[in-house]
């Protein structure tokens, strides 16, 4: 698979209930992992719901004017879980996802491992 390395780099967080790569542009599940049993069906297509809303506010946003803005994360914060979403800069139109135990992940780790993933999937592509 192709992101096959990156899922398992996710899945490999402090934490992780699931994680996955999805295209934001027609909501298709491309690779993910859920060691939870969450439904990666389910995940992907609420993600990608709000992944296209804050990408497509913040180019309203911006629009017209000289931007270099853009949605590095998304986090969602529940009383047991964080969500964190991620806008792949190695893959444009594509996201990576993360649902964490609040009570086991390290939130700034988390973080740091979608960025790692991403950038590691730019290098081997």
């Amino acid at each position: 698979m192709r992101f096959e390395r990156v899922i398992e780099e996710l899945a490999a967080t402090k934490g992780v209930m699931a994680c996955g790569v999805v295209d934001y542009e027609n909501g298709m599940f491309l690779e993910g992992k859920s060691p939870s049993g969450m439904d990666l069906d389910v995940l992907s297509a609420g993600n990608t719901e709000i992944v296209r809303s804050e990408v497509k506010g913040i180019e309203r946003l911006y629009e017209g004017k000289d931007n270099t803005e853009a949605v590095e994360d998304i986090l969602i914060t529940l009383q047991k879980q964080y969500y964190l979403l991620r806008p792949m800069r190695s893959e444009p139109g594509l996201f990576m996802f993360l649902v964490l135990d609040r009570n086991k992940a390290n939130l700034a780790l988390s973080r740091r491992a979608l960025k790692d993933a991403d950038r590691s999937y730019k290098q081997t592509n």
